[in-house]
Formats: structure tokens, sequence, C-alpha cells
């Protein structure tokens, strides 16, 4: 029995440093969720500054976090990580494509595969924001550019097809995009439809503008004396 206790004490410190790990992590995704969260906002207000030190802070998280639960893969590939690194990627790789900067890729953020392509087809959301954020002062070409990439994402999502187990719900996530993508070019259509038709009438309005004024006389005059 005296054995039986000693392991049983063995394996409760054992148990007790990973829930100490598991907590921290738990602490450490929330933050570094909200630093994304919070760079997203800023580079949609073009605060550039507050978005870099946002995006720092969160990269100094993510790499305090990968070093935390390297010892323990179970935790580090939990859905909570997984999901806060989700957001990491999706903040670099929105901030990147709004700024026409270069997009960053897995290696290069230090994330797994399926995390990142869960990452990138979540940016599509974050394009179409920003597409309603231009259009609301009328079309434009920017508007145009950032549908094309969302374009290319969700082309390259639709090759991605594997069983979730592998991506991890990818095949959701693609078709969510696909929606906000035909969602985002209908009103981009009706933007720059609508900007003909201003333009059409703006001239049609110069066009009877220049003309010489008929001369008319007064209604009264023009109608038959009664008798």
């Amino acid at each position: 029995m005296n054995q039986l206790e000693t392991l049983a004490e063995q394996i409760r410190e054992q148990f007790d440093i990973r829930t100490a790990a598991r907590d921290q992590a738990l602490a450490q995704a929330r933050m570094l969720t909200r630093f994304c969260a919070q760079a997203i906002r800023a580079v949609h207000r073009q605060d550039l500054q507050t978005m870099t030190a946002h995006l720092t802070k969160a990269r100094a998280l993510f790499d305090a976090l990968r070093g935390l639960l390297a010892p323990y893969p179970d935790l580090y590939y939990a859905g909570y990580t997984q999901d806060a690194l989700k957001e990491f990627v999706e903040a670099n790789i929105t901030c990147a494509l709004i700024l026409d900067q270069p997009l960053p890729g897995p290696a290069e953020l230090g994330v797994e595969a399926n995390t990142y392509m869960n990452g990138l087809a979540e940016s599509v959301g974050e394009l179409r924001r920003r597409c309603l954020d231009i259009l609301r002062h009328g079309y434009s070409a920017e508007a145009e550019r950032l549908l094309g990439l969302m374009d290319d994402i969700y082309a390259i999502l639709v090759t991605m097809d594997y069983p979730d187990a592998i991506t991890n719900g990818l095949r959701r996530q693609t078709d969510l995009a696909r929606g906000i993508l035909e969602k985002t070019r209908g009103d981009i259509t009706f933007s720059l439809r609508s900007e003909y038709l201003e333009q059409a009438l703006a001239r049609l309005g110069q066009q009877f503008g220049n003309e010489p004024a008929a001369h008319t006389q007064p209604l009264s005059r023009a109608l038959p004396d009664e008798e």
C-alpha cells in the first residue's frame, strides 16, 4: 500500500503540472484572440500604428503559448488552442491583404496546414467587411481588388477536398466563404450599376441643361379665352 500511495502522489504531481499548463494556456489563448481582434479592428479603421502594436503582442503571445505547450502535444492540439491560433492566422492574413502586402504562409506564421487554411477561409469575411466599408462611399477599384482576392481564396479552398479529420472542418468554412463571396459580388455589381446610372443621369442633365430654353407663354395666355 505504501508503494501505491507513492505512485498516486507522483501521478497527482503530474496532473497538477498539466493542469497548471492548461490553465495558463487558456488565459494566453484568450489574450491572443483579443489582440488579434483588435488588430483587425485597427486595420479596418486604417490605424496602422495600433494594428502593428497588436500584431506584435499577438506574435509574442503565440510564441509563448507554443513554447508552454511544447511538452504537451495534446493540449497544443486541443480545440481552444487551435481556435486561438486560427485567429492569429486570420489577423495576419487580413491585415496583409487589406494593405496589399505579401501573403504570409504557414511556415512564416508557424502554424499547421489545417489551422492556416481555416484562418485563410475566415479572412474572407473580413475582406467582405472592408468591401462594404468602401462601398458606403461609392464604387471603387479597391473593392474589386478585394473581391478578386476573395475569389482567389475560394478557388483554393474548393481544391482542399480532404476529410474533416485532416482539415479540421475546412469544408464548412469553404461553404461559408462561398456564400460570403457571392453576396459581396452582388453588392459590388449593384454599386457599379448604380454608379453607371448616376453618371448617365448626370450626362443627361448636362445635355438638357445646355439646350436653349423653349420660348413658351404663360399658361393663362396659352389657354383660349372663355366666352
